[in-house]
């Protein structure tokens, strides 16, 4: 009696992985082969083959190979779509008529390397310049890492109605670009290149510093970041530094994800992190990109952060490291100012110099409307004027958006 249970138990677990894994795969090659014009039918066509395979599972049972069932279904669905509706055969079949058969040819390539070429453009299409960042992260989280609309709904603190929109318009401006799904020339290569790399860049952080009320670490948003972004270092044409040094970054901060939060979920400061949970496996793989970052004369944002990451992950609390720290935060700030960065420079500050240097630094930044401010600031003053300490920490506990961050801050008064 237990054995039909556990296939459905199965069933439930294994469609919604290979949503996640093979959804974004497919809609890749369909929109890729189908342009932006219509990539709604790209959806629909890709959610249709799950929606079958839901159906048909649950009453024949999982297939021997899941995987190449899917492609077969989205296959076929795709052709029969190009065979029977004219405004295809009017604007998409053209050119592929086979020169020796009256027939067309409704060739539909799921190979790997399709796949992955298909993929690779839409990641150029989708971080374009001609929409903005958030619609590039919700078309990255929906066409590129397979998220359904409640979840990019739950990441961005909304509700669906919001994202459909927010998807409809950045595709509609995809459109009215008419932004080809491609590689662009090596002459702009470089340019397309770093906004594809500021999207990563946020999706990873959008999960770093969730808001979501019931998560404060999206761990699968910052998996998505780092896969994406092996993807761009395993094509010869976009293995550039820039791209090993965000690698490098996104695996440093991953490697303390498991020390980063406690079992009922609160935040952890670095300082109280048990470092014996820091996962020496993905240290050593942001070490690896970092040193494969070096080569060229290129010296990128990634960079900094990505070797003040390398520096975060010593665990021996030297004055070497926090003055390292402190100078790379230097730099970085030359080199692109951000408040921030400018906070994290003054802890940084406070570890090498002392407290109260730290705090006349801390002071001019004026970010009133901070909660890391108030905290930052909170932090400082404890121990030299713990009144101060307790103003800071309660504007900080005022501005603070989740009951972690919250709790975080009510455990500091606390012990005040």
């Amino acid at each position: 009696m237990q054995e039909p249970f556990i296939l459905v138990m199965a069933q439930q677990e294994l469609i919604p992985h290979l949503f996640r894994t093979e959804y974004r795969k497919i809609i890749s090659v369909l929109c890729h082969r189908f342009g932006f014009d219509h990539v709604e039918i790209a959806e629909d066509i890709a959610s249709d083959t799950f929606a079958v395979a839901a159906q048909t599972w649950g009453l024949n049972g999982t297939p021997k190979n899941p995987v190449a069932w899917l492609y077969t279904v989205a296959k076929n669905k795709a052709k029969n779509y190009l065979q029977h509706h004219s405004v295809f055969e009017d604007k998409v079949t053209q050119g592929i008529r086979s020169s020796s058969s009256e027939l067309y040819e409704y060739d539909i390539d799921l190979s790997t390397k399709n796949i992955t070429d298909s993929q690779l453009q839409m990641m150029f299409a989708v971080c374009h310049l001609a929409i903005p960042s958030e619609a590039q992260i919700g078309l990255s989280l929906r066409i590129l890492c397979g998220f359904g609309i409640q979840e990019i709904a739950e990441a961005f603190l909304t509700n669906k109605e919001t994202i459909n929109k927010r998807l409809f318009r950045a595709k509609e401006k995809l459109r009215e670009e008419k932004i080809k799904i491609g590689f662009p020339g090596p002459a702009e290569l470089d340019n397309r290149l770093e906004n594809v790399l500021t999207t990563i860049y946020l999706l990873f952080n959008e999960g770093y510093y969730s808001d979501n009320s019931d998560e404060v670490l999206r761990k699968d948003l910052c998996f998505e970041a780092i896969r994406l972004c092996l993807m761009l270092v395993e094509n010869k044409s976009t293995d550039k530094p820039p791209v090993s040094a965000l690698l490098a970054l996104m695996y440093f901060q991953a490697s303390r994800f498991e020390a980063r939060i406690d079992k009922s979920g609160e935040i952890i400061l670095y300082d109280e992190q048990d470092t014996s949970l820091w996962d020496a496996e993905m240290i050593s793989r942001g070490c690896y990109f970092l040193r494969k970052s070096a080569s060229g004369n290129t010296l990128s944002k990634y960079h900094l952060e990505a070797t003040i990451a390398y520096w975060s992950t010593r665990k021996e609390d030297t004055h070497e490291k926090w003055e390292s720290i402190l100078q790379l935060y230097n730099h970085y700030l030359q080199l692109e100012y951000s408040p921030i960065a400018a906070l994290n420079r003054t802890y940084a500050l406070a570890r090498a110099n002392g407290k109260e240097q730290a705090i006349i630094e801390a002071e001019k930044l004026k970010l009133k409307n901070s909660r890391f401010y108030f905290a930052l600031l909170g932090e400082l003053y404890t121990g030299l004027d713990n009144e101060k300490a307790k103003r800071n920490f309660n504007q900080a506990f005022l501005l603070a958006k989740t009951p972690a961050d919250k709790q975080l801050i009510q455990n500091k008064l606390d012990k005040l």
